[in-house]
């Protein structure tokens, strides 16, 4: 299982990038740190593959377009394909999550297979499911996450791991499919894509002065639609969530680089070093200076 610290997200779509995921194989397993990510936190972000999770100690907030959900010891759950979500590890001890991150058709094989279509449709092809939450202290829930839990002890070494994986991962699909669905928000899948569109455009010039109207126009809407589209998704402003955005990959400079704290506001679309401190001081309750000291001595030192 690969031990990560961070993630690396791509710069024009913010789709997460899976390294180590093979197309004659499309599975990674992680051990995800994400009490070390740089604010304890992990940015709006979205992948094609489902991702399983087990919260191995420590808690976790997991957000979606549809709110949030706390994760302790013990609980997991399931994030679907292409859902918007973003990350917050709770003070406390420390947060560790296990992780398969898998595409579908792992499971389903061909393209328009019959368990694609019997078995995995259901879920994937579901645009009300963003989010299932698994709770220990439900019995049969409880079964399917001892399950999960224990799919993470198959040892990739040994003779007939891929088999063994592929049968452990379709017995707790199985599970999921007798869970409860959620009902879906009204014109979700709309919202999301137009979200996701804007997301991408922010994520690429996020350093430069940019206009609520810009962002609007790469969701092909109006002013008016990108507000009820950035609410609706991630509950935020345009704006707010552009100076948040900023905010985020100053930190992550902070952490990553040597730079000049002045130098690190400028590229990051801030105009003035004591807005940038200001605004740097209310999200993450510190200033750039002690936060660049603490991150990377938890970096450094793997606390």
């Amino acid at each position: 299982m690969k031990t990560i610290r961070t993630i690396e997200l791509s710069g024009s779509t913010r789709q997460e990038r899976l390294p180590g995921f093979a197309e004659d194989f499309p599975y990674i397993a992680s051990w995800a740190e994400t009490g070390q990510y740089n604010g304890g936190m992990v940015p709006w972000h979205w992948h094609p593959a489902v991702e399983l999770f087990y919260m191995y100690s420590g808690s976790l907030v997991y957000e979606t377009p549809q709110g949030t959900r706390t994760f302790g010891p013990g609980s997991g759950g399931l994030v679907n394909a292409n859902v918007l979500h973003s990350t917050r590890n709770l003070p406390g001890d420390r947060v560790v999550s296990w992780i398969h991150l898998f595409e579908p058709s792992l499971l389903g094989g061909s393209v328009g297979s019959r368990i694609e279509q019997k078995y995995l449709v259901p879920i994937t092809a579901n645009p009300a499911l963003e989010l299932l939450a698994l709770d220990p202290a439900d019995p049969d829930q409880a079964a399917l996450l001892e399950k999960l839990r224990d799919s993470f002890a198959l040892d990739e070494n040994e003779f007939g791991y891929e088999l063994r994986l592929r049968a452990a991962l379709g017995e707790i699909w199985l599970g999921l499919l007798a869970l409860p669905r959620p009902e879906a928000r009204p014109g979700a899948a709309a919202f999301d894509e137009k979200c996701k569109a804007m997301l991408a455009f922010v994520h690429e010039h996020y350093a430069e002065p940019l206009r609520i109207e810009q962002i609007a126009a790469a969701g092909f809407c109006s002013q008016r639609e990108a507000f009820r589209t950035f609410q609706q998704c991630l509950h935020v402003t345009p704006l707010n969530y552009l100076q948040s955005y900023r905010l985020q990959m100053a930190a992550d400079r902070l952490v990553r680089s040597g730079q000049q704290i002045t130098a690190i506001a400028v590229d990051c679309g801030f105009a003035s070093l004591s807005y940038f401190g200001k605004v740097f001081r209310q999200k993450f309750g510190c200033t750039p200076a002690q936060f660049r000291s603490k991150w990377q001595d938890i970096t450094n030192t793997g606390r």
